[in-house]
């Protein structure tokens, strides 16, 4: 009887759980956009005609607008398309829509520290100090573009050690940007070899595929629930807590061995501000906040671009036209001799046109990492209340019709004028816009340009087996469904 009494206790309690979420959801309902109907507790997240938004946005705005509102679970999420609409509000109102929201795997990981953090002035503080000690090490100076040389012809070897066989090219590339941001952290690159640095590597990547994944989306729905449901989330969060043990030790030996005068990298600049602030009386800086930057650095440093640099391959290997018409620019402006520098990439209109294309046509997920409203704001006929998430769809601007000749065509004329040469476009924003833009844009370019085009001065890559007979979109997507590269071909240009 007791035991039964207990079960029925139990059931109550969600069922009232249950009640009172679904009653506060219908309630926040009305002061939102429209959008899908979400089902109670939990939202729109089991309806494949709703999520992932880079698949469904367009049929959304068709039936709502470029301004609607989707639920994760029981938190609402206004969702901006389009160029103008997402201009508007993160450069025209930037204040209003650059808060910073809760983000469940991202709090979990990085415990309300570093560049996570949502105490606005600590954030700005911390971006702050980033920013100008990426600088300080290079970031977007001819010292950095050296690094990123030099790193690339290691991948060079990497990719010739294949011998033409094919090969899954991700490791390889991952390792190699990695390397860069780690030059800068740490103050020295790892061997490709290096277990450690392959399990950190590793670790990383499983973050990143818990982000986007079915299993992620629902832990940031439920957060409370799922930290005590068993998973393979919770081997995600005890790899990311290993790696920053490892970032812990490695601080731990750098303020062993810190030389206030000479600075090593980041770390030891990080060391040196939080030993003024100890003088000044301030405590904005901690060591946890270094942990959780590090962290968020290599995160950012080893992913974003490292999976760029992999489509960039796989579109080569689909359009060998447009490989062959790279590698025809590379071969005239540089040669075989040297390898291509950044002073380069203006004589190089085509190449740079093409690493922009292939970064305007990668769909992408945005819905996991919002924004949020930092006041009430009265917004194109809506009005948002505070501490709302909001997400720029990043694909809804690369793919608007309105700012793009051919939106659903991979066509590098997008960033070339009249007479071939190279043109910006103000509707292209793959490192997003306003206050919150990524941090690490001018390095992120610079490992672009360099490390592309040096791979295709050295190779011409094709695909093998089934993957010849894919479109790109179906080659990107498989890649993002099933987290496996098409095999490519890495074919030696040097006789």
């Amino acid at each position: 009887m007791e035991v039964a009494g207990v079960g029925a206790l139990f059931l109550l309690c969600v069922l009232l759980t249950l009640f009172f979420s679904s009653f506060k959801m219908y309630k926040k309902k009305g002061q939102l956009p429209p959008g899908p109907a979400p089902w109670p507790f939990l939202g729109n997240f089991l309806q494949k005609d709703v999520l992932p938004l880079y698949k469904s946005y367009n049929k959304l705005i068709d039936k709502y607008g470029p301004i609607f509102t989707v639920w994760m679970g029981p938190t609402p999420v206004v969702v901006l398309c389009g160029y103008e609409v997402v201009k508007d509000a993160f450069l025209d109102h930037a204040e209003e829509f650059g808060g910073h929201p809760a983000i469940p795997i991202r709090d979990k990981v990085g415990k309300g520290q570093g560049l996570t953090s949502r105490d606005e002035t600590k954030w700005r503080e911390l971006r702050r100090f980033t920013l100008s000690t990426l600088r300080e090490f290079g970031m977007g100076k001819k010292t950095m573009s050296k690094k990123v040389q030099e790193e690339a012809l290691c991948l060079v070897e990497e990719m010739a050690a294949t011998q033409g066989k094919s090969f899954d090219p991700r490791r390889r590339i991952s390792q190699a940007v990695s390397n860069v941001i780690c030059s800068v952290i740490y103050g020295s690159r790892f061997d490709y070899n290096d277990e450690t640095f392959q399990e950190h590597l590793f670790i990383a990547q499983g973050l990143v595929n818990l982000y986007h994944s079915f299993l992620g989306l629902f832990y940031c729905c439920l957060p409370q629930i799922m930290d005590y449901v068993p998973g393979h989330h919770n081997k995600v969060f005890a790899n990311c807590e290993k790696l920053c043990a490892f970032i812990r030790e490695t601080v731990e030996s750098h303020r062993q061995t810190l030389d206030l005068q000479n600075p090593r990298d980041y770390i030891d600049c990080f060391l040196m501000r939080m030993e003024k602030e100890q003088n000044s009386g301030e405590q904005i800086f901690s060591l946890e906040d270094l942990v959780a930057c590090l962290f968020e650095l290599f995160l950012a440093g080893s992913e974003s671009t490292a999976s760029t640099i992999v489509y960039s391959i796989l579109v080569m290997a689909k359009l060998p036209h447009i490989q062959a018409k790279v590698q025809q620019e590379i071969d005239d402006v540089v040669g075989d001799n040297r390898v291509p520098g950044m002073e380069d990439r203006v004589k190089m209109p085509f190449t740079n046109a093409v690493v922009h294309e292939i970064q305007r046509y990668r769909k992408q997920n945005s819905e996991s990492f919002p924004h949020a409203m930092s006041h009430h704001t009265a917004f194109r006929g809506f009005t948002i209340p505070k501490d709302t998430a909001v997400t720029p769809l990043l694909t809804s601007v690369h793919f608007d019709p309105l700012q793009w000749e051919t939106p659903e065509k991979f066509n590098p004329g997008h960033f070339l004028d009249e007479k071939g040469q190279f043109r910006r476009r103000d509707a292209f924003i793959p490192f997003s816009i306003g206050k919150r833009a990524c941090p690490g844009k001018a390095l992120a370019q610079m490992e672009l340009f360099l490390l592309f085009s040096i791979l295709l001065q050295n190779f011409t890559f094709q695909l093998v087996g089934d993957a010849k007979n894919m479109d790109l979109m179906s080659l990107f997507s498989e890649l993002k469904r099933r987290n496996q590269c098409a095999p490519v071909q890495a074919i030696s240009r040097k006789v």
